[in-house]
């Protein structure tokens, strides 16, 4: 379910190029520290400020599939939705994001294929400056 407790249930043929969905997310301080727990990544750039402070970035960053694990939730819940499997992720992480920082994940279908039932999503994930931090090309099969 997403965010409003409603889940998507597109099938191939509800799909066209051109559909959006949007959602936004407060990356908090306990969801680095979550992620860093489940993936054991604890970098010091994301866990350790006095250490970020030393870098050329100045201070702690997210973890870049902190906010890759956002498009889950996009082809989960939103678009497709319930009918869809996501095959494929291609991302790409172009600026940093900080911890507390509210993000936009979008999602637009490009292209769709009745012979393969594969549908592709380009999905954008920018922060509260509206600054593209990551972009994606997802591949999702459509089971029904």
């Amino acid at each position: 379910m997403n965010e409003k407790g409603n889940l998507s249930e597109y099938k191939l043929n509800d799909i066209e190029v051109g559909l959006k969905k949007t959602f936004k997310v407060n990356v908090t301080e306990s969801m680095e520290i979550e992620f860093a727990k489940l993936t054991g990544d604890h970098s010091p750039l994301h866990m350790d400020e006095a250490y970020a402070r030393t870098t050329n970035l100045g201070t702690r960053i997210c973890h870049g599939m902190l906010l890759a694990s956002f498009l889950s939730r996009l082809t989960g819940t939103l678009l497709p939705g319930k009918y869809g499997l996501c095959l494929s992720y291609s991302v790409r992480h172009l600026l940093p994001c900080f911890p507390n920082q509210e993000i936009t994940v979008e999602g637009t279908v490009i292209e769709k294929s009745n012979a393969t039932r594969i549908v592709t999503v380009k999905a954008t994930i920018r922060d509260s400056s509206d600054k593209l931090v990551s972009d994606a090309l997802l591949k999702v099969l459509m089971r029904e």
